[in-house]
């Protein structure tokens, strides 16, 4: 059964209902591309149909595998950037305990990330860590020449074979690469380490229910299958209602849209759980990567409330009228708090005692929705009962195939990012990169203020 819902009430004050409808044909279009891949990146719409490809032989073979590495590991260290990374980390922290890192007795290895960076400092702290957990790690990359997550594996495979040796080390890393080409596939055959294969026709940022996150998820100790059975759930409907009427995905997309045409250019994902604050980061990079091309596209940012209410709430409720925001709203939690009564009550508390922190939790959100309301910020609603693997799993495949539609309805390629080559040609020319040494003389004068 599909337990999210999508919300649109608090948008009727700003755009009309039926406004929204005028948008099915394009809708009706964007589906077409995907389904029949006649749009542009059409050689990247493996995800549409991942979750009902994945296999239960895959999943017992994945599952079977991290159970080994969580037998021996106490630390899983995940090497990636961008998609390789984020997907993984949004559910992984969506899924833990908030203060896992301090339980005595952790039920499985706690998941560590590197290669999203490259600060010095990071790295070292991390080695710092490892010289003294017993550990095993997950290196992803296509190509295995991505300067971030290159340069971290590089150190780690290092220090692993040092601590380990080079026999044992082999078992305790895993690649997450190319089929068959590449430099990290190349090593990997070489050096006999377990593989696993992102898809040729699967991006980085749309990965997640491959091998990329489910290696990791399951050494985590989650349930993938139900992960992947909660995404199956949103497919399966996106495939059976290929219009606005009845598919949130399209009603999701359509609303973007209307409230991009009125001048509203800025879109604010909103959660109430800190949980959700890596899921906010996955979402921004779907998005901003999909979308933020041709000098067009809705730009991503995102907010946990109630804390950011005392930072940018200020901005929110009274700043440029250029924002809207989609809330992710999530039931009632299973762990219970309910608020003493006070004998003093000289922090004025008294009036909520007895009620639960989600009941307060839950009134902030309506109260905070209906104050940006009435200044003039449209509100989006997407509730999920509670955060599992299988609600997790259908929010995935809910904003993957939405996205995709958002951004044909735009009229650009949702599957590439050829601004992101940008920065990457500077350092390399800054770094002294062979081939790229006009562009050094160049760049270095630049620095220098000579051009």
């Amino acid at each position: 059964m599909i337990q999210l819902k999508l919300e649109l009430n608090h948008l009727f004050s700003s755009i009309p209902k039926d406004q929204l409808l005028t948008y099915n044909q394009q809708i009706i279009g964007a589906y077409r591309k995907i389904y029949n891949k006649t749009g542009a990146g059409s050689e990247f719409l493996g995800w549409v149909d991942l979750p009902t490809a994945t296999s239960e032989s895959f999943i017992e073979q994945i599952s079977g595998h991290a159970a080994a590495l969580r037998a021996k590991s106490e630390i899983f260290v995940v090497i990636g950037i961008g998609g390789s990374y984020l997907g993984t980390r949004a559910i992984v922290d969506a899924l833990s305990h908030h203060f896992a890192l301090l339980k005595e007795k952790p039920a499985a290895p706690h998941i560590i990330f590197a290669g999203q960076n490259i600060s010095e400092e990071y790295l070292a702290d991390l080695l710092e860590i490892l010289d003294q957990k017993d550990y095993s790690l997950a290196v992803i990359s296509k190509s295995g020449t991505t300067i971030e997550p290159a340069v971290a594996f590089r150190v780690l495979k290092a220090h692993i074979e040092k601590k380990y040796g080079i026999t044992e080390a082999r078992t305790r890393i895993v690649a997450i690469t190319d089929k068959s080409k590449g430099a990290l596939k190349q090593l990997a055959d070489s050096e006999g380490y377990v593989s696993y294969v992102v898809p040729d026709d699967v991006g980085g940022r749309y990965s997640v229910l491959s091998a990329v996150g489910l290696l990791p998820i399951a050494v985590a100790g989650y349930d993938i299958r139900a992960l992947v059975e909660g995404a199956r759930k949103m497919e399966a409907l996106s495939r059976s209602v290929n219009n606005i009427h009845g598919n949130p995905m399209a009603m999701y997309a359509a609303a973007r849209h209307a409230l991009y045409a009125t001048g509203k250019t800025t879109e604010i994902m909103v959660n109430y759980e800190p949980r959700l604050f890596f899921f906010t980061e996955w979402w921004k990079q779907l998005f901003g990567e999909s979308e933020g091309k041709e000098n067009k596209g809705i730009f991503p940012a995102g907010v946990g409330f109630t804390t950011d209410l005392h930072s940018m709430g200020q901005y929110i409720q009274e700043g440029m009228r250029t924002i809207f925001e989609t809330v992710i709203s999530v039931g009632t939690p299973k762990k219970e708090i309910r608020i003493p009564q006070a004998d003093s009550d000289l922090d004025q508390l008294n009036y909520i005692s007895g009620k639960r922190l989600s009941e307060v939790n839950l009134m902030a959100e309506y109260g905070t929705t209906l104050a940006h309301m009435d200044g003039g910020v449209p509100t989006i609603r997407i509730s999920i009962p509670e955060i599992s693997e299988d609600t997790i799993g259908q929010l995935i495949y809910f904003f993957e195939m939405a996205c995709a539609l958002s951004a044909y309805m735009l009229g650009v390629n949702p599957f590439n990012q050829p601004g992101v080559e940008a920065y990457k040609k500077n350092m390399f020319a800054l770094l002294g990169k062979e081939g790229f040494e006009e562009q050094t003389t160049l760049l270095t004068n630049r620095l220098k203020g000579k051009m």
